[in-house]
């Protein structure tokens, strides 16, 4: 009886421990199987690999990850929901049992990686890559990678070119490499596509959690950050630009790099630049898919949302077929007075979560967003738009165009500049 007293007590706590994992388990069995159904199974970075061996299901790797894009399945460690991984690492940190790798590109799907050396340099003399298109998408490592890049930068002899470096992008790794150019006095230029900094995150939806850590940047000192979102760190980096009164180009898109000599022929979209090295701390997403069609070029068009609310009351189109896109005229359309045409090429929704797809199945029937399936744009007017849908062109009021297709990846442009590039199968 004594017996009884002590193992009843033990036998309840077991069981339910056996039943909290077995919930677990179904919950994120069924998240990973709508990734499946959805098409979403490739990760687009730096994801782990799970050693079933290994692993005893802890869970302490999916409790580190802040984009819940790992679950535990049947005892075992998964990518759930790999389209979420965004690369950070966290997760192998901690694994108490070492079952985790980190890797890029799957057997499936391999991923195109820049040969860069220990100092940032590629293959082409003078040319340095740091941050995401390097392959770290982690926000800390990348900010220590243009540090670093732009302090072997600082070493070079100098060419006698007008300015010493040319920083293509302002994300953390290209304002974490201005802050050294600045605290180094080199001459620099950065410029950045986008019109405003922030690189990647801008994409990000609003109140993202944003993974990163303390950082330590030149003029300005230690910067205390543990999980925040992509407001509060894009407030950190505004704070850091009045600080340290760097100079950034917004709004200055790269259009061509030649080479002359030691130096390089730096061609942008506002302008000209001779330069004895290039830093691109760019993303992987390169340069926005745009649609090539007559009065793309105005400035009513865009290519993210970032504010549902500034379009509250307009005539508002947004182009493609992905989850961005839906999620854009969805958001839109829960504006009061905003009219939503959603233009989609296809005749279906293929590659989008069921619940994207619900959600905009549920704003069409309640008249919040109008679905163009088969549809192609065709001219943007000043004030209208001409889709044509299955032979028949209409014209549309219009006040905005948000085209959501995708960027163009800059693998291609980096090999035209003669940098290799290997691709890596899940290694």
């Amino acid at each position: 009886m004594i017996y009884l007293i002590y193992l009843l007590p033990l036998a309840l706590i077991l069981l339910f421990y056996i039943l909290r994992n077995h919930r677990r388990s179904q919950h994120h069995g069924l998240v990973l199987k709508e990734a499946v159904q959805s098409g979403l199974t490739e990760p687009p970075s730096l994801h782990p690999v799970f050693d079933e061996r290994e692993c005893l299901g802890s869970g302490a790797c999916a409790k580190a990850c802040p984009e819940k894009a790992i679950g535990i399945v049947n005892g075992k460690g998964t990518l759930i929901n790999p389209s979420h991984c965004i690369g950070h690492g966290a997760c192998a940190a901690a694994c108490p049992f070492g079952a985790i790798r980190l890797v890029f590109g799957t057997a499936r799907r391999g991923m195109d990686i820049p040969e860069v050396k220990p100092d940032f340099q590629t293959n082409v003399d003078g040319l340095y890559i740091a941050g995401e298109l390097g392959g770290m998408g982690l926000i800390r490592k990348a900010v220590e990678q243009g540090k670093q890049a732009m302090a072997n930068i600082g070493k070079r002899p100098r060419t006698g070119a007008a300015h010493d470096v040319v920083i293509v992008g302002a994300g953390p790794a290209g304002i974490a490499a201005t802050l050294t150019a600045q605290h180094l006095g080199l001459n620099y230029v950065t410029i950045e596509q986008e019109p405003d900094l922030g690189g990647t995150t801008l994409h990000y939806p609003r109140n993202k959690l944003v993974m990163t850590a303390p950082m330590d940047l030149p003029l300005v000192g230690k910067y205390k950050v543990g999980e925040i979102d992509k407001e509060a760190l894009f407030e950190i980096w505004r704070e850091v630009v009045a600080k340290s009164r760097i100079r950034l180009n917004l709004g200055e898109r790269l259009e061509g790099i030649e080479r002359d000599g030691k130096r390089f022929k730096v061609r942008t979209s506002k302008g000209r630049y001779d330069a004895g090295a290039i830093l691109l701390a760019i993303g992987r997403r390169g340069s926005p898919r745009k649609l090539g069609v007559p009065g793309e070029e105005q400035g009513k068009v865009v290519y993210r949302l970032s504010d549902p609310e500034q379009y509250r009351g307009q005539h508002v189109l947004v182009v493609g077929g992905g989850d961005a896109a839906l999620e854009a005229a969805i958001s839109l359309g829960e504006e009061p007075g905003t009219t939503v045409t959603l233009s989609y090429r296809s005749n279906a929704f293929g590659r989008v979560k069921p619940k994207n797809h619900e959600r905009l199945e549920a704003a069409r029937q309640a008249g919040q967003v109008r679905v163009m399936l088969e549809s192609n744009v065709q001219e943007i007017g000043a004030a209208e738009v001409r889709i044509e849908q299955k032979g028949e062109v209409a014209s549309l009021a219009n006040d905005a165009v948000i085209v959501c297709a995708g960027g163009v990846l800059p693998i291609g442009f980096l090999k035209e500049l003669g940098v290799g590039v290997e691709t890596r199968y899940g290694e």
